[in-house]
């Protein structure tokens, strides 16, 4: 057993712990990444039914990124973490839709230039206002800490249609919005670059590879990780974080602390409470994974053409948590297969994704939230078969998992999956030797949460060594 102290602990085992591991133990001092499951991952990873491995926010990843572009997030993230990037094999979207009142479509890929085609075709009056704000999106800095500032607002003084306007939204909030109605332009910003200028790919394998991958090199640098360790509380002196205190009662202290369960859940681990109080997330989401034979898959365009559809049924779009269970009105219908290149299976997936009332989840018995998720289950179906064809008929294997399913494994407070809409740009907290990494440091999608953890370790821990 190792020591009980260490030079920087990390609670939580996801993609910004591992990240943030790698990048400190490549120095040689001591690190313990703290998981309290058995396997890593956190909103990003898996599990295995009927011989089925089932991927958990895996759609696809943002940011992507040639091997030659050396200043892109994706590649510079792999020279922090001294990964090959040439190894990393990747593939490309075929390309995704954003679909409205099931008439009105905008294509876009990893190629800006296919949008700006749609929005010319479609939107004829405001392709120059969009070129303006493709402008103002390059030159924005969304990293320096600033006042918030409405993206709703801004994108009204830029764009006079807001059907238009809506539509942009959309994949960008369900992607890594935190907020009801609205978003920081800053978050805005990130978020357009990253599945607009850059767009959406897949590794060649599972995130359970690229999991793999992750925790061999923490290892070999070496990293440790403790498993089925959850941590109690978090032990300070008033100014400084001392240790943290595990589920167990025993103790181990620490010079730094990383903690990647958000704002909300680390203010719950301080056993005292200096730290300001920061809102609960209200954005989660219900998920229905459903897998089909290849030899049924139909002749549906939808099916066979895209990688990603998101979808606003309504006259106008509300990002905002439901007052049902589940509103399927909007969504998101994501087929995992279709990406450039990727090897073709047996099966192959259709994944719908639709927001979500925690409340409503929680606050049940175990007999009405089986009832629930077979109700809104197939009530998410129906809309969806409304727009790329039946498919249920052919159906092998099907899994759900709610916001109640979502906090047990990730340890989101009330399963807001994009965390705490207050967000913490910097990652510095009232203790001087405890940072927040992941989505309430306000970097988004597996990219961007992973350099949290790099930006954290450097900003913060190796600049003043």
């Amino acid at each position: 057993m190792a020591d009980s102290h260490y030079s920087l602990i990390i609670i939580g085992g996801g993609l910004s712990g591992l990240a943030a591991g790698i990048r400190f133990a490549r120095f040689g001092e001591s690190v313990l990444i703290l998981e309290k499951h058995s396997i890593p991952g956190g909103l990003n990873s898996y599990y295995y039914r009927k011989n089925f491995l089932l991927e958990t926010g895996l759609h696809a990843m943002t940011n992507y990124a040639g091997p030659k572009e050396r200043h892109a997030p994706l590649n510079r993230l792999f020279r922090q973490l001294n990964l090959s990037r040439k190894k990393f094999i990747t593939h490309e979207q075929f390309s995704s839709r954003i679909l409205f009142q099931n008439d009105l479509a905008l294509d876009f890929s990893n190629d800006i230039s296919l949008l700006k085609e749609e929005i010319a075709a479609k939107f004829p009056g405001s392709i120059d206002s969009f070129n303006t704000l493709l402008k103002v999106v390059t030159e924005y800095d969304p990293f320096t800490p600033k006042k918030w500032v409405s993206t709703r607002e801004t994108l009204a003084g830029i764009i006079t249609e807001s059907l238009l306007i809506d539509m942009l939204l959309l994949p960008l909030m369900v992607y890594g919005n935190s907020e009801e109605h609205d978003m920081d332009f800053g978050q805005f910003v990130i978020m357009f670059r990253s599945l607009y200028f850059e767009g959406f790919f897949r590794p060649d394998g599972t995130i359970k590879e690229f999991l793999d991958m992750l925790v061999e090199k923490f290892r070999s640098l070496g990293g440790e990780v403790r498993y089925k360790s959850a941590v109690d509380s978090i032990v300070s002196d008033g100014k400084s974080i001392t240790g943290v205190r595990l589920a167990d009662q025993s103790q181990l202290s620490c010079d730094n602390l990383i903690s990647t369960v958000g704002t909300p859940g680390t203010e719950k681990l301080l056993n005292d409470r200096q730290q300001e109080i920061y809102p609960l997330g209200q954005m989660s989401f219900v998920e229905s994974i459903f897998i089909l034979p290849s030899k049924n898959k139909s002749k549906s365009k939808y099916i066979n053409d895209y990688t990603i559809i998101f979808y606003s049924l309504a006259d106008q779009f509300d990002y905002c948590r439901p007052t049902l269970p589940i509103d399927p009105q909007w969504g998101v219908i994501c087929f995992p297969e279709n990406f450039h290149g990727l090897h073709r299976s047996d099966y192959f997936q259709i994944r719908i994704t639709n927001s979500a009332n925690y409340d409503l989840w929680k606050n049940t018995t175990k007999d009405q939230y089986k009832q629930m998720k077979e109700k809104w289950g197939r009530e998410s179906r129906r809309v969806t078969e409304e727009i790329i064809g039946k498919f249920y008929q052919n159906v092998v294997y099907e899994d759900s998992f709610t916001p109640v399913t979502i906090e047990k494994y990730t340890g989101k407070e009330c399963g807001a999956v994009y965390g705490s809409p207050l967000k913490i740009k910097d990652g510095k907290t009232a203790y001087n030797n405890l940072f927040i990494a992941g989505t309430d440091q306000g970097y988004l999608g597996i990219v961007g949460s992973m350099l949290s953890g790099v930006t954290m370790v450097n900003q913060n821990i190796l600049s003043i060594r």
